[in-house]
């Protein structure tokens, strides 16, 4: 009780109780799964079992597979902690649920502090308790992926607490604070990409600390320059980085059925509406989602009531922010109004880069990423809270406990969504059937059970809603070629490649499924268009490697199973074995053994060594030589030396 009663004034106590708040009303997400996201990123990716592989895919996109390039995502910082935890507890999800929510409470802390050195102890309190159980956080927080937006917020809090602490003429700027303000916007920016922001939150902190009109604008950059050179330069870092990785700096792939906004359709009208459910999310948090793609969040054609409601309150809100900033300073103890529109500001500074407003980004809208946001939206609220309980104290008090009652009961509620993939489903097909995912995951249910034509309806019902997007249509032309119907297979595919030639997956796949149909010329052809795009590609060299020897071209067909090794099927000792037979076939003998032992060293169950001599026999030339012959038994029986007795038929 003392703890609780200190909260009011000692901003210690304060922060130490909406840490404690914020980890109690999230426990339950100990409870949960691999969910979503956390499958593929997790489970699903082999090369972060080892940990040995960690500074490799640091180096590569944070989405591994054929969409890693496309989605535009490098957070090596993310795949750092991920990796580590993997190598900690592998599949027990547990301890990554329990990572999430300690760091949402350091991440509480922060908050707190933050509020308290702008403003005073109580708004801290206040605003620390509301971001606490603010419902909008459960995915962040409740899917072990969302390790992302905590961890990102937590380096972008702590960077403006350490700037802040150097006061407002920042007389205690010395080269160890820049060099802490630095690394922390590092680990953030190499965490999420949003935290792009951080010299903007600085600048703007500055400002509401102080007056800087035109004429005090030139002193301050001559005071502040050495910390925005120094963000600067790791901005340029990261960025370039990012161009190394994947080819360029925004996302190169716009949000899941929004293929109208890239066609031409102006932006403003959706954007407009998506600023309806900012707000909405702040505010009234009470209709979740986990996906906000087309039939939940329309493609606006025009101007109607939920974008114009959108813009109204989006200027209302900017206003709202100009009246206030002509109130006094912000600092500690300060009761200024300032902070409202400090509030504003940040939300919309911070929630520039996934806003679809200067350039598109992967969604139109995820409650995860309003993490960092949402430090805006509580600096209003507990401005807002402290100063009702100040004039009005008993309803005031009333009126806060009420809301922060509710937002903690809803994300308990909300917690178990989240639980694993199906509930996730369940979830998203009970509130939201109309939407275009929703129909999407029908099709993969249907296709499960069997029933093909019913999935095919649902496949075309979430098409017509999210037009002809490239991961939806790959992902739909996968499933007919495993159901053996090529040609509609194909009709997508070709689709999705003349309206982005420069894709490397729709041509991958199409080789695939020519492969299949074992039209070894044309599965060569979409191979190679493939490749030219991403000659790094593992699955689609096998599917060249395979076709080349097929068509008696063996030569040609090594270098590519080599590539095919050398990018990530490596651990597999069939696509050794299958070197080691090319290399036979060319009389590489020296470089056979050499293969054969790279695929012994993969063999790990014994019934797997009996189909090593077996294994040769697909891309022997008909007219084998007695050179051959020859070569191949006595290289057949080292291996038995090794394997113990197989079979090679000649």
């Amino acid at each position: 009780m003392k703890l609780i009663a200190s909260a009011w004034s000692n901003v210690r106590a304060a922060a130490l109780v909406c840490a404690l708040v914020a980890v109690a009303f999230h426990v339950n997400a100990l409870g949960n799964g691999f969910a979503y996201d956390d499958l593929h990123i997790l489970p699903e990716h082999k090369e972060l079992h080892d940990i040995h592989n960690l500074p490799e895919l640091m180096l590569k996109p944070y989405w591994p597979g054929e969409w890693g390039n496309e989605l535009g995502l490098w957070r090596p910082g993310t795949t750092l902690t991920l990796g580590l935890q993997w190598a900690a507890w592998q599949d027990r999800t547990m301890p990554y649920h329990l990572v999430n929510v300690l760091m949402h409470g350091g991440a509480t802390a922060l908050v707190v502090l933050l509020l308290a050195t702008l403003a005073t102890v109580p708004v801290g309190l206040l605003g620390g308790l509301v971001f606490a159980v603010h419902p909008v956080h459960i995915e962040a927080v409740s899917n072990i992926v969302g390790l992302a937006e905590v961890q990102a917020a937590i380096f972008f809090l702590a960077a403006c607490l350490v700037h802040v602490r150097a006061g407002p003429t920042g007389a205690r700027y010395g080269p160890g604070r820049i060099a802490a303000v630095t690394a922390l916007y590092l680990g953030a920016f190499l965490t999420k990409e949003s935290a792009v922001t951080l010299p903007g939150v600085i600048f703007l902190i500055d400002c509401a600390r102080e007056r800087l009109g035109l004429a005090e604008l030139r002193a301050y950059l001559r005071r502040r320059g050495p910390v925005y050179g120094a963000l600067g330069a790791a901005a340029v870092a990261v960025l370039a980085g990012r161009v190394w990785v994947l080819g360029s700096i925004a996302h190169p792939m716009g949000p899941l059925g929004a293929d109208l906004l890239n066609a031409g359709v102006p932006r403003v009208w959706t954007v407009a509406g998506i600023w309806a459910h900012y707000v909405r999310l702040m505010a009234f948090p009470l209709d979740l989602s986990s996906d906000y793609s087309p039939g939940v969040i329309p493609i606006e054609l025009g101007w109607g009531a939920l974008n114009a409601t959108g813009l109204v309150l989006a200027l209302l809100f900017l206003g709202l922010a100009w009246l206030t900033w002509r109130d006094h300073d912000l600092g500690a103890g300060s009761t200024s109004a300032r902070l409202v529109g400090f509030g504003v500001m940040w939300f919309v500074i911070t929630i520039s880069p996934i806003s679809n407003v200067f350039f598109l980004a992967g969604v139109l809208l995820a409650e995860r990423t309003l993490y960092l946001p949402s430090v805006g939206a509580v600096a209003v609220a507990g401005w807002l809270l402290a100063r009702l309980i100040q004039d009005r104290h008993r309803l005031g008090w009333s009126v806060a406990i009420a809301i922060l009652l509710l937002m903690g009961v809803h994300s308990w509620r909300r917690t178990p969504t989240w639980k694993s993939t199906g509930t996730v489903f369940d979830t998203m097909l009970r509130d939201y059937p109309q939407s275009g995912r929703s129909q999407w995951v029908i099709g993969d249910l249907f296709f499960q059970q069997g029933r093909v034509s019913e999935s095919l309806r649902s496949y075309r019902v979430a098409i017509g809603i999210l037009g002809g997007h490239a991961q939806l249509v790959t992902e739909v032309a996968k499933k007919l070629i495993g159901a053996k119907k090529f040609r509609a297979a194909e009709f997508l595919l070709l689709q999705a490649w003349r309206d982005e030639p420069d894709w490397p997956v729709a041509p991958g796949i199409l080789a695939i499924s020519r492969f299949q149909q074992r039209d070894w010329p044309e599965a060569e052809r979409w191979a190679r268009i493939s490749l030219n795009a991403n000659p790094r590609e593992p699955v689609v060299s096998h599917i060249l490697a395979g076709s080349l020897a097929e068509q008696g071209r063996y030569a040609e067909a090594i270098p590519w199973r080599e590539n095919a090794i050398a990018h990530g099927e490596g651990d597999s000792w069939e696509q050794w074995l299958s070197l080691a037979r090319l290399r036979l076939t060319v009389g590489d003998v020296r470089g056979a053994e050499m293969a054969r032992d790279s695929a012994r060293a993969k063999i790990l169950k014994p019934e797997q060594l009996g189909q090593i001599g077996s294994a040769f026999q697909p891309y022997l030339p008909p007219h084998a030589t007695i050179a051959k012959t020859v070569v191949i038994s006595s290289f057949h029986c080292r291996i038995q030396r090794v394997f113990g007795p197989t079979t090679v038929v000649l």
